[in-house]
């Protein structure tokens, strides 16, 4: 396998970036037809975060973040280190130090198929990070792999550069490309949303705001008195 280190990678537009931030990872996806979710192995390491950053791709070799240190010299304000290895692992493969370093460039989160360690650390000093494990294993610096290379992670595939989405229900990827478009589906679909939750609130049924009555006869659902 070949290793590199891409350099001055294109970014997405950043006001997309933001707007995606605010709109939320289960809107991203559903706003971009259901596509783009890494998978419910990535778990918030702290409640509450909500982010939106740049793609920097790292692959690593189980066990090794050496790759990872070298991403941070790549790295940007904004940005958002996603790392995968060459095969499963779950060793902790990043901590405290790394968030500092990272941090310190303006990096805005996180993303590891591995484990990660230092919990309690990060969560005080707030860098947020999901994580397919938390583990104390430590790891070693001796591997080459490869920065900002196109990675895959739960069937989805990340180019650098692409709009990482994270928060409480997960990750979603956003193509570089199609950042702007999502942002403006994410608005309108979040408009439309505030219209059905007022209309619930009022006391409306979802069987008639949705149409699922139809739905349900076309299933063959009865309703039935229940005899006395």
């Amino acid at each position: 396998m070949r290793s590199v280190i891409v350099t001055d990678v294109p970014r997405a537009d950043p006001a997309a970036v933001d707007a995606l931030a605010g709109y939320g990872v289960a809107t991203v996806h559903e706003a971009q037809g259901r596509t783009g979710y890494l998978g419910p192995q990535l778990v918030a390491r702290q409640d509450g975060a909500a982010v939106a950053g740049t793609a920097v791709t790292v692959l690593c070799w189980p066990g090794d973040n050496l790759m990872s240190h070298a991403a941070v010299e790549q790295c940007r304000a904004g940005d958002l280190l996603v790392v995968t290895t060459t095969s499963p692992c779950t060793d902790g493969l990043f901590g405290e130090l790394l968030a500092t370093s990272l941090r310190a460039h303006g990096v805005v989160g996180g993303v590891f198929t591995t484990g990660v360690r230092d919990v309690a650390a990060l969560r005080a000093m707030g860098f947020p990070v999901w994580s397919a494990a938390v583990s104390a294993q430590g790891t070693v610096k001796a591997t080459a792999g490869s920065v900002n290379v196109p990675i895959a992670i739960g069937g989805q595939r990340i180019h650098p550069g692409d709009v990482v989405v994270a928060d409480d229900d997960g990750v979603v990827v956003v193509p570089r490309e199609d950042a702007v478009a999502a942002a403006e589906a994410a608005r309108q679909r979040v408009a439309k949303e505030d219209e059905t939750r007022a209309a619930l609130a009022a006391g409306e049924l979802g069987l008639d705001r949705y149409g699922l009555r139809d739905v349900l006869a076309g299933l063959g659902v009865e309703y039935q008195r229940m005899a006395p």
